[in-house]
């Protein structure tokens, strides 16, 4: 019994491998025929295509095709130190000009919330009209309600500025006091353990949940690519519109976008710490922060000049 047992785990073992490795060599010939063929999955004015995209958003294929993608890179980086360093300043520059421009959220959603108290309190109004001519306009409670999305823009797509810049809380047990090298390491381990899987596990569930508001008949993480290309024929556009209240908020489809966005920006720069660790870790301590682009309040020039 425990041969045959040992027998069937091995056995599934080498399924696994066999599974693993032919889906890895498939994803080069996945990544170039959807290269050639971008009319199959791009041109949503053919409901089949809009179906094929929608299934391979979250499916295995696009999880290998970005696996090789990524080990690609990796190697090349080995070669040619200069070109992971320019992937680590590409993928960090990507998050802090993305951060810092959607920070500006943050102002614009405190000066509407004083514009909702002035309009409210002082002018007594039930509405406020932006524009000339045909102006925008909607009841107050639709602007009070639409402040939780500013608040959504900072949230999602500031995470990486935020980590590139040193702002997240971290749960330090044995961190500050480890070597240099074990850091790199906790690093490398983190972005590959943690980020990677908590981002493409988010994905999964919040790829269908997005589209599941965009289209109908709604698709499902279930369905099979020739199920969704059957529902194709019926298949219209159907954006959710729906607020909490009758002249509330109606936009909420914008959360389930920014939700798919946030696990991009996590993944990208889950890549960025691995490369940054691995190459710090390489290099030494005499690299640590190299290229690191972070925001000052001016201690670097008060620090520059006292030294003078």
């Amino acid at each position: 019994m425990e041969n045959d047992a040992a027998a069937g785990w091995f056995g599934a073992v080498i399924d696994g491998l066999i599974w693993f490795f032919t889906n890895l060599g498939l994803a080069f010939y996945n990544f170039f025929y959807a290269l050639a063929n971008p009319g199959l999955w791009l041109d949503w004015s053919n409901g089949e295509s809009l179906m094929r995209f929608i299934y391979y958003g979250a499916s295995a294929e696009l999880l290998f095709v970005l696996l090789a993608i990524f080990l690609v890179v990796t190697v090349i980086g080995f070669i040619k130190r200069d070109f992971m360093w320019a992937c680590v300043r590409g993928l960090e520059g990507f998050a802090n000009g993305v951060g810092r421009f959607f920070a500006w959220a943050g102002l614009l959603m405190v000066l509407q919330q004083i514009i909702i108290v002035f309009m409210q309190r002082i002018f007594t109004r039930p509405d406020i009209s932006f524009g000339f001519g045909i102006p925008l306009q909607y009841d107050i409670s639709w602007f009070a309600e639409e402040l939780k999305l500013y608040n959504a823009l900072v949230v999602t797509l500031c995470v990486s500025y935020t980590m590139v810049q040193g702002g997240h809380v971290r749960v330090d047990l044995f961190y500050a006091g480890a070597k240099f090298r074990t850091k790199r390491v906790i690093d490398m381990l983190g972005a590959l353990l943690f980020m990677i899987p908590f981002a493409v596990i988010t994905w999964l569930y919040g790829w269908f949940f997005l589209w599941r508001h965009l289209v109908t008949p709604n698709p499902s993480a279930s369905d099979r690519l020739e199920l969704l290309l059957r529902k194709a024929r019926l298949l219209r556009w159907n954006v959710e519109t729906i607020g909490f209240s009758p002249n509330g908020f109606n936009a909420y489809f914008l959360f389930k976008v920014l939700l798919v966005l946030f696990c991009v920006m996590v993944i990208l720069q889950a890549v960025a710490v691995f490369y940054r660790a691995l190459l710090e870790f390489r290099e030494g301590p005499e690299s640590e922060g190299k290229y690191l682009d972070k925001d000052t309040l001016g201690e670097g020039e008060e620090a520059f000049e006292g030294t003078h």
